[in-house]
């Protein structure tokens, strides 16, 4: 089974809202690591050592990889990434293996045959 990692780069108050499209979109699961700070071309302001900018989460889907691409401009429109400068950006990375898997395999494998 080919599989794609999409890791989704998101302003917290639109994470909810990516995971829904995903998960309506085809991915059958995420894992959510909240809290990380990013900086874009433009370094956000400071005020007295605290930082202005908002909160970002990282939200990694394993997905089958025909859905992939269905999966990543579905969550970019759903989080506004391309309209909304610095609610996002996500991309997708090729999985060569992956173990534990088990419990969604079946789930997967018939996601692919259907879209065969």
């Amino acid at each position: 089974m080919k599989l794609k990692l999409i890791m989704a780069l998101v302003s917290d108050e639109h994470t909810d809202t990516v995971v829904e499209a995903a998960r309506k979109a085809g991915a059958t699961g995420a894992t959510i690591i909240t809290s990380v700070r990013g900086e874009g071309l433009k370094p956000e302001k400071t005020f007295l050592g605290l930082e202005l900018t908002g909160k970002r989460d990282v939200v990694l889907f394993m997905v089958a990889a025909q859905k992939a691409r269905k999966i990543l401009e579905t969550i970019a429109e759903a989080g506004e990434f391309d309209t909304t400068h610095g609610a996002g950006v996500a991309f997708e990375i090729t999985i060569d293996d992956a173990v534990g898997l088990k419990s969604q395999e079946e789930t997967i494998i018939h996601e692919i045959e259907e879209s065969l």
